[in-house]
Parts: structure tokens; C-alpha cells; sequence
């Protein structure tokens, strides 16, 4: 299954038109998000960006995430897609690209069944400034710090997980937490971690990605 709900970690009931809630405990797509990608656009403040690529690659070395992302987009009913296995990433690729202005997301199976690990299983151990990692179609890395980490329930608005209106480029990864429902086929709540590029890059050290070449 791969609406999310862990085994698929976002299904979906019907779009609100102001915005993302969550409504039988899923993350719902807006109108205006479900026809064609955004034009490219870039972190206005760095004077080193440019467009960014299409991500292909996710690094979070404190929870040793180390996967390809792939694209999802949304369900017939309008709800977020999510990634075919446990252990890749999907990024939704009707928003921004990760260092685009906005908020690019992307989302990841957490508690998937069996037992089998799954690529957000420890997404609850990050903590403000922990560092993520995406890399782009042409090797370029952008930096993510981590600001916050949210859980919604049943019935939270949750339009800032989509939408932003700062002009920066941030990063929001999902999956689920909480109690699993045996008849929804889902868990209880979504956690979302929230990071803001790191505009200022002089003191990182080398990269995971360059530490894997």
C-alpha cells in the first residue's frame, strides 16, 4: 500500500480549500498544489544559489538515513503519495525542490509491517540543529538545519507543512507516530521535522555525500 499511512503513511478523504489539515488522520493535498510543479526559484539572501536540480539522494548522519529519494505526488483522493518501499524517500514534486523558496517535503514510512525497518524510524530523534543533506540530479548538496519537530493529530491545520511565505527555502520530511488503527490502517499522528536551509555554509566540514565517493 502506498498512500501514507505507514503502509502508506498519507491516505486521503477530500482537499480543504484553505490549505493542509489533517482529517481522518491524513495530510491532505491543496486545489492549487495538484496541477503542474512550481517555476524555480532560489534562497534570495544566499548569493551563492542557483536553481535547484531535482533531489536524488537523502543524508541525515544523525539518524544514519542514507537513501535515494524518489518523486510522489498525490493519490486520486487527493492525499499525499508515498514512497514504493521502506527504505527509500519520496519527495513530492509538485512543491518546490529542496533549496527552492517554500517548503519542499519530503515523506518516509516509519513502523512498516513485519518489522521491517524503515527509513524514518528514528525521524523522532532529531532535534533542533541537526543536520540534513539532499543531493540534486547534478551532485550539488544543499544543507538543512533542523528548526523543529512537530506532531499533528487527528484534526490540526497543518497549512505551514506545505506553505510558506518568508521567502526562504525549507525542508519538512514526514511519517507517522502514535498508535496504530487496525481498522484505518494507519497510525494516530503524523510527526513533521522542519528545517531551513543553511544559507551560510563556511563552517560545514565535508559531506556525507563526499564522504560516500
Amino acid at each position: 500500500m502506498r498512500a501514507l499511512s505507514c503502509e502508506g503513511l498519507l491516505s486521503a478523504t477530500k482537499a480543504l480549500l484553505i490549505g493542509i489539515a489533517l482529517a481522518a488522520l491524513v495530510i491532505l493535498v491543496p486545489h492549487e498544489m495538484r496541477a503542474s510543479p512550481p517555476v524555480a526559484s532560489v534562497q534570495t539572501t544566499d548569493t551563492t544559489a542557483r536553481a535547484a536540480g531535482i533531489p536524488v539522494h537523502l543524508s541525515i548522519p544523525k539518524i544514519g538515513v542514507d537513501t535515494k529519494i524518489e518523486q510522489v505526488g498525490i493519490t486520486p483522493q487527493g492525499a499525499l503519495d508515498a514512497p514504493y518501499g521502506p527504505r527509500t524517500a519520496g519527495w513530492f514534486y509538485l512543491g518546490p525542490r529542496p533549496g527552492e523558496i517554500g517548503s519542499a517535503v519530503i515523506d518516509g514510512h516509519a513502523g512498516f509491517k513485519g518489522g521491517i525497518p524503515a527509513i524514518f524510524d528514528d525521524l523522532d530523534k532529531l532535534v533542533p540543529g541537526d543536520m540534513i543533506y539532499v543531493e540534486d540530479e547534478d551532485g550539488n548538496v544543499i544543507p538543512f538545519i533542523v528548526r523543529t519537530s512537530t506532531m499533528y493529530g487527528e484534526h490540526d491545520p497543518t497549512a505551514e507543512v506545505f506553505n510558506s511565505t518568508d521567502g526562504k527555502a525549507h525542508l519538512n520530511l514526514i511519517t507517522c507516530e502514535g498508535i496504530w488503527n487496525k481498522e484505518t490502517k494507519s497510525y494516530s499522528h503524523r510527526l513533521v521535522v522542519m528545517a531551513d536551509m543553511l544559507v551560510d555554509r563556511s563552517s560545514l566540514t565535508d559531506s556525507p555525500v563526499q564522504e560516500r565517493s
